[in-house]
């Protein structure tokens, strides 16, 4: 091809060469080797996330709610008809147990809450931050 004929090409004038393109084809077994097969993960493979709620009574109950968590199973605890000495020592030790294993913790309420292993964020609501005592209102004043 001359520097014309590119010329007149690149202006569009005139028709371009026809590229000729080859596929080639993957060998007929790799789609069915169970070594690639092995390689392919399911978007869908997480399974049900089980949440646990509890209101426990005495500390007895703690080595249950600890293999909960080791599951990977997240706990809800209600302390409202626990007494507190015992709900602290349950605390303590569930706490201590979700720390070992990477876990977040987070208090709901009063007396409620919420232990989650490490598969699982405990996301923080903006609205409940900025309803905090002490934090200053956006809209005017101190809260």
């Amino acid at each position: 091809m001359g520097v014309f004929n590119k010329v007149w090409t690149w202006l569009g004038l005139e028709g371009e060469e026809v590229v000729r393109e080859e596929y080639v084809s993957l060998p007929g077994n790799v789609e069915e080797n169970p070594k690639t097969a092995s390689n392919i993960v399911s978007i869908h493979s997480n399974k049900t996330m089980k949440v646990v709620v509890c209101e426990p009574d005495s500390f007895e109950e703690v080595q249950v709610l600890a293999d909960h968590l080791k599951a990977r199973k997240q706990l809800i605890l209600n302390f409202e008809n626990t007494q507190p000495d015992e709900a602290r020592r349950i605390i303590d030790f569930i706490s201590g147990t979700t720390y070992a294993l990477d876990g977040n913790s987070q208090q709901l309420g009063k007396n409620v809450f919420v232990f989650a292993p490490n598969n699982v964020e405990i996301a923080k609501d903006a609205r409940s931050i900025i309803r905090k005592p002490g934090l200053l209102n956006p809209f005017g004043g101190e809260r």
